[in-house]
């Protein structure tokens, strides 16, 4: 990964299709490493390195011969935008991509130096620089990616965020009311997405956590669009793989049709409030057992058992998740406000405690 110091980089690893291989191809590939006697090299002595620069061109093109993407559309609009590509990869290819279709860019940490300016996952406490930017300049939004350029969030006109996970609300929108069809996101992806299929009259279904499995249910449902609510666009007109130049080009032919501000189009959003927690606990708890605990006292709602226990209630949703390395239960919660969201998250971790007697 981008984020992790180099004695951490790991592999991302990906069939013919271009595709994230799944739990089963991931153990095959596991059981060979453990078969086969390798001699490794330290990071430092890896091989050599060969350039292409047609690569990001040729990924541009094919942006553009999007049949719901018209770049003249764009141009006429004469869009004003700020770019923080957190001095990676994001800092070469966003602002390519809009130079490309007529889009006026100021950038922001787009030498892609690999020394990143700030925290690189693009949270709103890790941005104010570009949100100051994007006032300042009176621009019409922000883009921020990260160093992989597979996370798209978007600053409005005032500075605020657009918020992470109305990323794919936005695309979704825009790829429905041309086009119909179902959407996914994962479980605990916002409700958001959802409420702006059925308006379109589509079908949207939910997913385990995880870009793989996002993809495997986009495919069983043959949905149109689809992703994570950490700003993940899986567009499979294009590829089904998480694609920010995607996702830029389809807000901004959302942008350019609907006209108006981009504040505007958030406020025309169903407004949810997220809370994220966990709860630590001992080693010798059957967290497994304590799941199975609260799904029983909510018998009589929706309940997902797919990734962990996803309760839906009229208003709200929470989904447990238990870590895989150590006895931790991850706690997420979607609310009318963020008051609501953070108490349901309390609510049930206080359930957990009195379940697990702590």
């Amino acid at each position: 990964m981008a984020v992790n110091p180099k004695q951490w980089n790991a592999l991302k690893l990906l069939n013919e299709k271009g595709e994230f291989l799944d739990a089963a191809q991931g153990a095959i590939i596991l059981e060979l490493a453990e078969k086969e006697d390798f001699n490794f090299s330290e990071v430092d002595e890896l091989g050599t390195i060969s350039k292409n620069n047609a690569y990001l061109d040729i990924h541009i093109d094919e942006v553009l011969n999007l049949p719901l993407v018209d770049a003249e559309t764009i141009k006429k609009s004469g869009f004003k935008v700020v770019v923080d590509g957190v001095n990676s990869t994001g800092g070469i290819a966003i602002p390519k991509l809009l130079e490309t279709l007529g889009v006026e860019v100021i950038k922001l940490y787009c030498e892609p130096t690999g020394h990143f300016p700030h925290n690189p996952e693009p949270l709103k406490e890790h941005l104010e620089d570009i949100c100051e930017l994007v006032v300042k300049e009176k621009a019409d939004f922000g883009i921020v990616v990260d160093p992989d350029v597979d996370r798209l969030a978007f600053i409005c006109n005032d500075g605020e965020m657009f918020g992470e996970e109305y990323t794919l609300v936005a695309c979704a929108d825009y790829v429905l009311g041309k086009t119909k069809g179902n959407t996914v996101s994962n479980l605990s992806s916002s409700r958001a997405l959802r409420d702006i299929t059925i308006k379109h009259d589509g079908l949207y279904e939910a997913a385990a956590v995880g870009e793989v499995n996002v993809v495997k249910k986009m495919k069983a449902t043959n949905a149109i669009i689809g992703g994570e609510g950490n700003g993940g666009i899986i567009y499979p007109s294009s590829h089904y793989g998480r694609d920010s130049l995607v996702g830029t080009a389809l807000f901004l032919m959302l942008m350019a049709e609907k006209g108006g501000s981009v504040r505007e189009l958030r406020d025309s959003y169903p407004s949810y409030f997220m809370s994220k927690k966990k709860i630590q606990l001992t080693p010798e708890l059957d967290v497994d057992r304590i799941l199975v605990s609260i799904s029983e006292s909510y018998k009589d709602k929706e309940i997902s058992t797919i990734d962990g226990v996803k309760i839906d209630f009229e208003e709200s949703w929470v989904h447990l998740r238990k870590s895989n390395t150590e006895p931790i239960i991850r706690i997420y919660t979607e609310a009318k406000t963020q008051v609501e969201a953070d108490s349901l998250a309390d609510k049930i971790i206080g359930e957990i405690k009195e379940i697990a007697g702590i």
